[in-house]
């Protein structure tokens, strides 16, 4: 079970339960349930894929360490952090990942770069993504209270090939984004543009 992995290799300052408790006071009920749900997601994913358990769980936890940050909080990180200006023009779906791994590493402590990827990369993915950033970047869009048209077919996909389920997942994103005349981040587009055409049957 979960609740069983011990943090062993100082990634994170303290045990699993502290940060599971950290995060029960920074999202509400249902972001930080969902949180525990991509935890496990991705340990499952992990495990199919050789990938290191503990980053896994503390990836995972933290994905969306930041989603219910203000906006205010993001543009003030922004500046503050001298982030690239090109993001005050997007919004929380990219601020979460690519502005909340900084508050991660200056709130939490945690400074393992492949973990600070795969929060940054989680929604919008990445032209190379490691075999944990995939892992999440699945986790996220698969884990069990999801319930989309396609998702069951995403779960398929991935349990056969991390990769492919990757390819899927930025195809239908970039799909949804261009339909519902959204805003397309060029790291979506640059994601579309490495991994489908890699998987096209």
């Amino acid at each position: 079970m979960v609740t069983e992995l011990t943090y062993h290799a100082n990634i994170f300052p303290g045990t699993r339960q502290e940060l599971v408790d950290q995060l029960a006071k920074q999202l509400r009920p249902k972001r930080f349930h969902h949180v525990l749900r991509v935890e496990q997601t991705a340990l499952e994913l992990a495990a199919q894929n050789n990938v290191d358990a503990e980053r896994a769980s503390i990836a995972g936890l933290v994905h969306d360490y930041a989603k219910q940050r203000s906006d205010d909080d993001f543009i003030a990180a922004i500046k503050a952090y001298r982030l690239d200006p090109e993001l005050l023009d997007y919004g929380n779906a990219i601020w979460h990942g690519v502005v909340g791994a900084e508050l991660i590493k200056r709130e939490l402590h945690i400074y393992d770069e492949d973990i600070l990827n795969a929060v940054r990369h989680h929604t919008t993915g990445d032209v190379y993504m490691t075999p944990l950033e995939q892992v999440v970047y699945m986790a996220d869009y698969i884990e069990p209270a999801r319930d989309f048209p396609g998702v069951d077919e995403a779960r398929r996909i991935t349990a056969k090939d991390l990769g492919a389920g990757v390819a899927f997942q930025a195809q239908h994103t970039l799909l949804y984004l261009v339909e519902n005349g959204l805003p397309v981040y060029p790291k979506s587009l640059a994601t579309f543009n490495a991994w489908v055409p890699r998987y096209q049957r």
